[in-house]
Formats: structure tokens, sequence, C-alpha cells
């Protein structure tokens, strides 16, 4: 008898442990920072798989631009954010302890510099007195002066206007805009009455000077929160995946376009053509050389470099490679092979 109550009482509180570590689980919370970037994960936000998965209190809140995200994960209202590859540089060179830990996309040719038709602008040096909008310290920024520095123009002949992606769209509806360097959901409202001049995808061919959209994370959350992070990375390649082997299915109509429409702000007829002008890295890519194995960190310290040169960040740092972590990639890589 004495036994069964020792195994009864040891089975109460296995029980009760396992209630209270369920429990603290159910506590935990995070806030993600995301943007209106058109990629496949806005389907798994929708489907809430990353909550399904982990038990966590996910909070998805959306923000106009990567400097944004960046001055909320400074102060500590999100933990996870989306930026590109710009706003990270100008953080971690600010010394935000912030860590760059996938890679949500190669942006290609889904930026570019779109002019208004009637504008007389056929080239780069026509853009001499025009207005150009673009979120200043974006991807798009970077570029923008990077195109311009290539073809020899000076970027203080042109009229570049700070404005966020809304902003944006309602400044071309008013016609107070010749340009924007932008990406979708605005990308593709210009389209319909402008005309791409060039894109990021042919200034990094030109340049050698790709930009990217990544995820990064609180390095305080990070130390604390593991599992998450590789739940959250299994989650991503696992939406990728299913985008890059099915994208005939993925159709105006399919639940997986509707949901990436909804939460980024895009016409469902418009996202099928955004997803394409994107590369997602693979799993394997995502840790290799080019990307988070030395080629973002590389990738940083040429942007900041460049933008202290435009006076949008005081510092460079020695290694950039210390704000990128390819912990979680290499463990959901690990598990996936299991």
């Amino acid at each position: 008898m004495k036994k069964t109550l020792h195994v009864l009482a040891f089975t109460l509180f296995a029980a009760s442990t396992l209630l209270t570590e369920n429990a603290v689980a159910q506590s935990k919370e995070v806030v993600i920072a995301y943007q209106d970037m058109v990629v496949p994960w806005r389907y798994a936000q929708d489907a809430q798989t990353l909550e399904q998965k982990t038990g966590y209190k996910v909070t998805f809140r959306k923000l106009a631009s990567g400097a944004d995200v960046i001055r909320a994960l400074a102060s500590g209202s999100v933990q996870i954010g989306e930026a590109g590859s710009a706003p990270i540089a100008s953080g971690l060179s600010q010394g935000l302890d912030i860590e760059l830990f996938w890679i949500l996309d190669n942006i290609n040719d889904a930026e570019a510099l779109v002019v208004r038709n009637g504008s007389g602008v056929k080239t780069l040096a026509d853009l001499k007195d025009k207005r150009i909008a673009v979120p200043f310290v974006s991807t798009s920024h970077f570029h923008t002066l990077l195109a311009l520095e290539h073809a020899k123009v000076d970027p203080r002949n042109v009229k570049i206007l700070n404005m966020r992606p809304p902003e944006i769209a309602a400044a071309w509806e008013r016609g107070d805009i010749d340009g924007t360097f932008i990406w979708d959901p605005v990308l593709a409202k210009v389209k319909k009455n402008g005309q791409v001049l060039i894109t990021s995808g042919e200034i990094a061919k030109q340049t050698g000077k790709a930009t990217f959209d990544g995820i990064v994370v609180s390095k305080a959350f990070a130390r604390q929160n593991d599992a998450f992070l590789t739940e959250l990375v299994k989650t991503l390649a696992a939406t990728d995946d299913n985008y890059r082997r099915n994208k005939a299915a993925w159709t105006a109509d399919s639940p997986q376009v509707k949901a990436v429409a909804k939460w980024s702000g895009a016409e469902a007829a418009d996202v099928p053509a955004s997803l394409s002008l994107y590369e997602f890295p693979t799993l394997e890519q995502q840790a290799s050389a080019q990307w988070l194995g030395g080629g973002a960190a590389k990738s940083l310290a040429a942007t900041a470099t460049f933008l202290k040169t435009q006076g949008s960040v005081q510092t460079v740092l020695p290694d950039y490679s210390t704000g990128v972590n390819a912990t979680w990639v290499l463990k959901a890589a690990a598990a996936a092979a299991r």
C-alpha cells in the first residue's frame, strides 16, 4: 500500500508538473512585427499555425516600414520583426541587441523604381528635379541611392521624399510624385499607370550589392525561447516549400493567396505575379555561405558602409556576423533530416 501511495504521489506530482509546464507554455506571449510584403508566410499567419504548434499567444502587429520595425524592437514593444537588409544594417550599426535568423526573401525584382506615365523620364539621368518617394532607411532607399551613384547622377539633384508605403500610394493617386522605388502591394498599383525604370535585381547585377528581407529577434527573447524560434523556422520553411512545390495551385481564388492578400493588403489577383518576383531560399540555402553562413553578414556590412556615406548611420561595425544567427535554421534542418 505504501508503494502504491508513493507511485500515486509521483503520478500526481508528474501530472501537476506537466500541467504547470503547459500553463507556462500557454502563458508565453510574443509580438511579431510584420510589413505589407507579399510572401508565403502570410498564409501560416492566417492559419495560426505557429500558435497551434507552440501554444504561445502570438500577436502580429503590422508596421509601415522597416525603420518602424527597428524602432519597435529597440523599444521592446515587439520581440520579433520583419525588415529589409538596410534597416537591419542600420539597427545593428546603432548597437541594437538583435540578430537576423531567417532570410524572408531575396528581393530580386520585387522592388522597382517606377516613374509615372507622361513624366518624361526614360533614364536615371532624367530624374533630375523629379519627386521620387521612398521609405527612408529601407532596402529601396539604399538601392535608389546606389542606382543614382552607379549612373553618376547626384542624388542632391533629385527630390527624394521620405514616405511610408501607404503614404506613397496616396501621393501617387493625387499626382504629387513623379516616381517611387517601392515593393508590393504598392508596386502593383503604381505599375498600372507607370513604367519600371529599374529593379533591385538589375541593380544587384550591376553593382554586386543585393538586398533582402529578413526576420530578426531580440537577443533577450531568443535566450529564453529557443524551442519557439525553432518551431517558427520550421513553419516558415514549410510554408515557403508549399509555395515552391505548388505554385500553380496558388491562384487568386485559392485560400493561400486570399490569406496573403488579406494580411498584406494586396489585391488577390495581383498576388501570384507579385510572389513570382521574389526568391525564397530553402532551409538548406538559408544556412549556406550565400545567406546566414556568411553572405548576409557581408551584405549587411556593404549596406552599412554605403548608408554611412549617405549620413544615414554614424558607425560601421567591424563584423556583422555577430548579428546573424543560423542556430534555429540548423536545428530545424536536423529535425527535418530525422
